[in-house]
């Protein structure tokens, strides 16, 4: 009985899990232009730059993104990625809640859940950060991986100085990291 409550679990995540994508690309598909968006050119070329700076080891790079309805891209990637913390969240939950969960498999779990939610507070954190230091900035998206912090902005430029100031910031916030900054142009 206890294998097929897990499997059932199991399932029902995965199913609510597909539901959530399949509502979000319903949404950005409603929302976007009647044109064929399986190939759209726009005619920008993508660039990248580096950026290096005495003090850090690493190397920014700049890379301007195809033009696509970018503040919807933007909430579609914060959906999806609450979506996925929030699932991520009750199955540590269930963990804790277990009763055949050891001691340790319920701080490891409650540890687990403090991160995700310090991660997500310094995510907004430097999202709202970055955005209060140019008013150039329509939107930015700050995305936090195991050992990597993906920072999209919003702005008809970036400047390396600039790019190497939202490193920093991202590296002042969550340590030594490596740090992707890009930045795609307004729709205007």
């Amino acid at each position: 009985m206890k294998g097929e409550n897990g499997m059932l679990k199991k399932q029902t995540v995965w199913l609510l899990t597909m539901l959530s994508l399949m509502i979000v690309l319903s949404v950005y598909y409603m929302m976007s232009d009647t044109e064929d968006i399986a190939y759209i050119n726009t005619g920008n070329q993508e660039t990248e730059q580096t950026v290096n700076q005495d003090q850090m080891d690493d190397d920014v790079e700049i890379e301007d993104i195809n033009e696509i309805q970018s503040n919807e891209l933007f909430t579609t990637i914060r959906m999806e990625l609450e979506d996925e913390r929030n699932i991520k969240k009750d199955r540590l939950k269930e963990i804790v809640a277990s009763s055949s969960a050891t001691a340790n498999e319920i701080n490891e779990a409650i540890n687990e859940m403090d991160e995700l939610e310090k991660m997500t507070t310094k995510e907004t954190i430097l999202q709202e950060t970055i955005l209060a230091t140019n008013e150039n900035y329509e939107d930015v998206l700050v995305r936090a991986e195991e050992n990597k912090v993906h920072v999209h902005v919003i702005t008809d430029n970036l400047p390396r100085e600039d790019a190497v100031k939202i490193m920093q910031m991202v590296k002042d916030e969550l340590g030594e990291i490596v740090v992707d900054v890009n930045f795609q142009a307004t729709n205007s």
